[in-house]
């Protein structure tokens, strides 16, 4: 006789367990990140880096103050000042000697005494003359952005006094005015150098990819032509080509194209690659097929899907343009006299006796490691952003 055994529900069969909520959270994550477009996702992978937005930040900093360095600049960057010749940096204090303190930030007065051992005049501070620092201060006229006329600086000391934060240079002009106007040139020949460089790269390295044949053929072999030159001899050469009598603009121009000549044969190498790639995609087929051109094809289905790796790559070539100026001028091949850049400036720092002595000659080469490095955090931070196998 079959037993018949009762079966005995159990709280475990009886209750459903209730959904995960880190299940819940990560199926909102994943649907919300399916309903954003691809530059919406680099975006957010961009700002996870924090090294990328902090180098981001600096750089917004940094040209904020060369694009309005006429305000930032206590002093004119030509003012030739024979008084101050080589005055080390003039230091900020809230203290006087007596250990009073003051709520208006000070600097002291400057006392000059000949060194007899290098019969050269040496600056000191003089704290029997405290000179308060003044904020939006009336200075030289100028034009803020070419366009509105105003005198009005952000900060200065009343005459007879002086404020040198960063010192003097050979002919006592003020080096954090010169840095900040040096600038302009030096930040500015970079981004005006990769945007040829982007032009001739990416249009040059697209048509190479797509037509190969002997278009593909004879491209490839002008660019490993330019690629085999030495560059500082190649810049130099180029550079030392440009006519003395220049004007310093031109000279600027021609600086940039010279620059962007030489760099545009890497981006449209890997251009080049990518588009080898995408002319056998079935988009590409399907375009070719319906009676797409080839300049519909490129523009529409080839240049926009490389776009994500060429921004990656100018933003890495920035730096260079940077540096490779710094070099031209440095060397007194690039950028002339009156106009400044960072690389003139270090002109004054070509011996060790110099650097020893005046060490504060040297900072204009802080200022390019720092925009260097941070052009290569932004650049490491749009490459993991693009990548598409980012998590």
């Amino acid at each position: 006789m079959a037993e018949q055994v009762a079966r005995v529900s159990t709280p475990y069969e009886e209750e459903t367990l209730p959904p995960s909520p880190t299940l819940e959270a990560a199926e909102d994550v994943a649907a919300d990140i399916g309903q954003l477009s691809v530059w919406r996702l680099m975006w957010r992978r961009f700002l996870r880096n924090r090294l990328a937005v902090a180098g981001s930040i600096l750089l917004i900093l940094l040209y904020i103050l060369v694009i309005f360095a006429d305000f930032f600049a206590p002093y004119d960057h030509l003012k030739v000042n024979e008084d101050y010749v080589l005055r080390a940096p003039q230091r900020l204090r809230f203290f006087d000697e007596e250990g009073n303190f003051h709520l208006r930030p000070f600097v002291y007065g400057t006392t000059t005494e000949l060194d007899t051992h290098d019969l050269v005049w040496v600056h000191k501070d003089d704290p029997s003359q405290i000179y308060p620092i003044r904020f939006f201060v009336h200075g030289k006229p100028y034009k803020l952005l070419g366009l509105f006329e105003t005198d009005i600086h952000l900060y200065g000391v009343d005459e007879p006094g002086t404020i040198f934060l960063l010192g003097t240079d050979r002919l006592g002009r003020d080096v954090f005015s010169r840095i900040l106007f040096g600038g302009r040139v030096s930040l500015s020949v970079g981004l005006i150098g990769v945007t040829l460089t982007i032009i001739f790269g990416s249009i040059l390295g697209t048509v190479s990819g797509y037509f190969g044949g002997i278009v593909d053929t004879v491209m490839q072999r002008i660019i490993e032509l330019l690629m085999s030159f030495p560059d500082i001899a190649l810049w130099a050469a180029l550079a030392a080509a440009l006519p003395h009598d220049m004007s310093t603009v031109t000279r600027f121009f021609f600086i940039s194209i010279i620059l962007s000549f030489i760099g545009w044969t890497g981006l449209a190498r890997q251009v080049r690659a990518k588009v080898l790639a995408y002319r056998e995609m079935d988009y590409t087929n399907a375009a070719r097929a319906a009676g797409a051109s080839h300049t519909r094809i490129i523009l529409v289905h080839m240049l926009p899907n490389a776009l994500s790796h060429i921004i990656v790559v100018a933003t890495l070539a920035i730096p260079g343009m940077i540096l490779a100026e710094t070099a031209l001028s440095f060397l007194g091949l690039g950028i002339q006299p009156p106009m400044v850049s960072w690389g003139t400036l270090l002109q004054d720092a070509q011996t060790v006796s110099v650097v020893v002595k005046n060490p504060w000659l040297m900072i204009p080469g802080a200022f390019v490691i720092v925009a260097v490095l941070c052009f290569n955090f932004v650049g490491d931070g749009f490459r993991d952003a693009a990548d598409p196998f980012a998590i």
